[in-house]
This record gives C-alpha cells, structure tokens and sequence, in this order.
C-alpha cells in the first residue's frame, strides 16, 4: 500500500524531530549530513503538490449569484401635490398685506408683542402711505369733505386725515381689541374650492374670526374695534362730521373697505403667480 507524499514527508519531519531531542548535537549533524537525497525529493514534492492544489482552487470560478431585479411599477403616475401660492407683504407694492396667512399653514397663536409688531408694519410700512396717498385722492376727486376745499392744501387735509384714520382703525382693529379679547387679527386665506365659495369665506372673515386656541370665534376686533375707530376718527374732523349719522357712516365705510381687502388677500396669491409671474 503506497502512503502519499505528503504524509510521508510529515512523518519524517516528526522522526527527525525525535531523532534531535534524543542525539546530541554534533551527532545530529553528523546525521543531518548523511540523510538520503530521497527524503529531500520527497519533502519538494509535497510541498509542490499543496502549492499546486492552492492555484488550482483560486483559478475556479466564483459560484453564480442571484440576481434580483426592479420590477416597474404598472398603472397611472400620480404628481406631487402642488404647494398653495404664496402671500407676500404687500399687495403691488402698494397695499400693506403682513396680517395675511397662505393656505394651509399652520402658525402658532400671536402674542401681545406680535399684535403690536402687525400694527406697526401695517401703519409705518412704505405701502400704508402708498395707498393713503390713493385713498386722499379719491377723496378729493369726489369731493367727500366739501370743508377741506381743493387744490395742494385740500390734498393735504384729506392726507393727514385718511392717514390718522388708518392708524386709529390699526390700532383699534389690530392691537387694542385683540389683546383684550384674545383674538388672532390675521387673516388666514383659505386658497381651496370654487369663486364663490371663497369670496363668501373672505366676507365672512368680517364677523368671524379665530382666537388664540385656534377656534372661531366673533370678531370682535374687527366689528367693534372699527365702531371704536369711527368714533375716535369724528373728533378730528369737522364739526358736521361729529353726528351719530356720520359716525355710523365712517363705521360701516370702513367695514365694506375692510371686506373688499378680504377678498383682494383671498385671490391675490394666485393673480401675483398666474398674472405677474410671482413678481410682486
């Protein structure tokens, strides 16, 4: 029976092993000196074998592996749900709109201190005396005030009066009332549904409003505060102006000026996107 080389040549080494421990040394190299050429053509050959078994293992090649595919998804693309338009803090530049609120963003309740910051920006902003300057001239074209006469001086008086008139109604309508009754002023623009439907919620906006908590509620600010504000307003003005009638007048005046901006805020997002291209 023929024993492989490699087993062979393990047997060896262990003998020869043994055979060390047990001569002494210079006997060992005696030995050393004499062992046959076969041993030594054994032990290459063993090692040869395993180096050529070690090649032979890393040529084979690698097991296929699994391959997985993507399967696309089969029916209709359904796009992104596009973001409602924006509103912007002013209105062409011209009318201050920093108390409206786009669609479907959610703001935590307002705080004193914001109230009075909206009150500011609505009553200092370049655009409040933008549009005084516009509402004085309608004024004086229809000759509303026949006492402030016409002309530049006329101009002026129906300015400085349109301007105080603004910032009383601002003040009253923004700040005062809203702190006291704890109502959020801003106007939340609801941006979903058909014409009418939107132009009914921005009119409605008048005598409804939210409070701090986030729920509807009467808007008071926005009712009273004007009545207030009319009220103030006759003590500046001419003295036929100070009757109950005039007062009643400026307050419901003021309530329809209030309605139409709801409706401007309501639709003015998608006319700056659509008409001008976001460009106001």
């Amino acid at each position: 029976m023929k024993i492989p080389s490699l087993i062979s040549s393990v047997f060896l080494l262990i003998a020869s092993s043994s055979i060390a421990q047990n001569t002494p040394f210079h006997e060992s190299q005696g030995a050393a000196a004499h062992q046959p050429a076969d041993s030594y053509a054994a032990e290459s050959s063993s090692v040869s074998d395993v180096s050529t078994s070690t090649a032979a293992s890393s040529t084979l090649p690698d097991a296929p592996q699994a391959q997985t595919t993507q399967e696309t998804p089969v029916g209709p693309v359904v796009p992104a749900a596009t973001a409602p338009p924006k509103q912007t803090k002013r209105i062409l530049f011209i009318v201050p709109n920093f108390r409206s609120v786009t669609a479907d963003e959610k703001l935590p309740p307002t705080t004193t201190r914001q109230k009075f910051k909206l009150l500011l920006d609505d009553t200092f902003d370049y655009s409040a005396f933008a549009e005084t300057a516009i509402l004085a001239g309608m004024g004086e074209i229809q000759n509303s005030e026949k006492e402030f006469h016409g002309g530049w001086p006329g101009y002026a008086r129906y300015y400085w009066h349109s301007y105080a008139d603004l910032t009383v109604g601002n003040a009253m309508t923004e700040f005062v009332f809203p702190v006291a009754t704890r109502e959020d002023p801003r106007y939340y623009t609801l941006g979903h549904g058909g014409l009418i439907r939107r132009s009914v919620y921005s009119v409605s906006r008048l005598v409804i409003t939210r409070n701090n908590d986030g729920n509807n509620t009467a808007n008071i600010s926005e009712v009273v505060g004007n009545g207030a504000a009319a009220g103030i307003s006759s003590l500046y003005y001419p003295s036929a102006e100070r009757t109950w009638t005039k007062v009643g007048q400026h307050w419901v005046l003021q309530l329809g000026i209030d309605g139409l901006s709801n409706l401007l805020k309501e639709f003015w997002p998608e006319v700056n996107r659509d008409l001008f291209h976001g460009k106001y």
